[in-house]
């Protein structure tokens, strides 16, 4: 009688196991880069990872400073990966975070006109792929794979928990080579300064690389033309010159509050 109760009820268990529901999702949440490991993240998104020199060695950068060929000049960005302190350094202005507060020091008296707290982390973003993507608070969903040129991309969509960053609402999507894993190009929304989340996607090429510090990071990207969510020809490209991806933290006093400079609400 204790054999068949004993029967009966593992046969219940078993059952109960079989339909609980299962969810396709993946969310990162509460958990420092620090003590990020490979085994908390999708399959599809570690071999993205690994593909470009894993995510562990990532996390042990504090310093990513690169150059921009920019129409008025030289545009330095320098972020501090740990606190996202961040200088993008012109010939005509200064943009700074401290941390807390964003602030702009204009030169030689003229004006600047850009939008400061959208192009805050901006480059460093599109930089940093895919490795930004291992930050705390982001969901990873699979996403309809993008054929360009007659390949094929399996692609993994990015989405952000409500309060994470300055616009959680956009959406990126990252397309892979499904052989080698390597990042081949990314879709993004753009959701500054609007409600909701929007269904236009834009588009960059990432098929130029460079190895710094064991990372595989962009020498140069391509963003593209784009029509119904696909790209379409390349509009123009970015280079990046000066790299540096450093274990040692920049000097914090380079993103403090200049003399003169003011402070963005």
């Amino acid at each position: 009688m204790k054999h068949i109760l004993f029967i009966f009820l593992f046969a219940i268990f078993i059952m109960g196991c079989k339909n609980e529901p299962k969810t396709e999702s993946t969310q990162i949440d509460d958990v420092s880069n620090e003590d990020i490991t490979t085994s908390i993240y999708p399959e599809s998104i570690t071999k993205i990872f690994d593909a470009h020199g894993g995510i562990d060695q990532w996390n042990k950068m504090k310093t990513l400073s690169f150059t921009m060929e920019k129409p008025n000049g030289k545009e330095l960005t320098t972020t501090n990966l740990k606190t996202r302190a961040e200088l993008i350094d012109t010939p005509t202005y200064a943009l700074g975070f401290d941390g807390k507060d964003l602030w702009v020091n204009e030169k030689d008296g003229k004006e600047y006109k850009g939008k400061p707290w959208f192009y805050k982390g901006l480059m460093m973003y599109f930089y940093a792929m895919p490795f930004i993507v291992g930050d705390d608070g982001i969901i990873y969903e699979d996403a309809e794979p993008l054929i360009f040129d007659g390949k094929t991309y399996p692609g993994i969509l990015i989405s952000y928990e409500a309060g994470v960053g300055v616009s959680p609402d956009d959406q990126y999507i990252i397309y892979y080579d499904a052989e080698t894993g390597q990042m081949e190009w990314l879709a993004y929304t753009v959701t500054f300064g609007k409600d909701g989340k929007s269904k236009e996607f834009k588009f960059i090429r990432y098929n130029n690389w460079q190895t710094v510090n064991g990372l595989r990071l962009p020498k140069s990207v391509d963003w593209y033309k784009y029509e119904n969510n696909r790209p379409t020809e390349k509009r123009n490209t970015v280079g990046f010159m000066d790299v540096i991806v450093s274990e040692s933290a920049p000097d914090n006093s380079m993103f403090t509050l200049p003399e003169g400079a003011k402070v963005i609400e």
